[in-house]
């Protein structure tokens, strides 16, 4: 996939941020649909096999160069969406914040009836993505990645495996709870292949052993 296709669709998703259907709010699946379905793993380890290796450099990284959480629909923002579509018989109110439901965290097995607590993931890490290459984008296709609800990016989790995964790769961290690792994984390099993102020398080790068992 060359570059320039690759910024191409970049500025198109930019364009079209922001136009998710008030119906796609309204009809929320259920929580075993939490997450696009990533890549299979046979796809995922020819993504892999494609991706550039270069040394990452979080030189003039900030995190305001990623907008986050842009209204998507209404007064309805990306993390209330995510929030309806990964809970369970969620309702929520006329300001879409969600008044109940239950929600269940794939990175740690964690349960909760309050969706305070729990963070909205970017699987792809925007500093990660800085390294990677989105150092290079303009504001508004970083503003398109960090609120890509298409792509298998966002997820609610547990604040405290948000937490605890950082900014990390998959050569350092990925979830404790070892049925979703390579969920995870095949997550992670679709959207690095999708937006042209390298890998580390370390990070492809990983990202290769953890699919060799998917």
């Amino acid at each position: 996939m060359s570059k320039l296709y690759a910024r191409q669709r970049l500025g198109i998703l930019a364009a079209l941020t922001g136009l998710i259907s008030s119906a796609a709010l309204l009809n929320s699946p259920s929580a075993s649909a939490a997450l696009p379905a990533p890549v299979s793993a046979t796809t995922a380890r020819t993504y892999l096999a494609s991706l550039t290796v270069a040394t990452e450099d979080r030189t003039g990284y900030d995190r305001d160069l990623f907008p986050t959480w842009i209204t998507i629909s209404g007064t309805c923002n990306t993390r209330e969406y995510v929030i309806e579509r990964d809970g369970t018989d969620v309702v929520v109110n006329s300001a879409c914040t969600a008044t109940s439901g239950t929600w269940y965290s794939q990175y740690d097995g964690v349960t909760t009836t309050n969706p305070s607590t729990f963070d909205i993931d970017h699987v792809v890490p925007l500093a990660e993505a800085w390294d990677s290459g989105a150092s290079a984008w303009t504001t508004a296709q970083r503003q398109a990645f960090a609120n890509d609800v298409t792509r298998p990016q966002l997820i609610a989790v547990s604040a405290s495996s948000n937490r605890s995964k950082g900014d990390d790769d998959p050569a350092e961290w990925v979830p404790t709870r070892a049925a979703y690792v390579c969920t995870y994984v095949r997550a992670w390099v679709q959207v690095k292949y999708y937006y042209d993102l390298s890998v580390d020398s370390a990070e492809k080790a990983a990202l290769t052993s953890y699919l060799a068992d998917c």
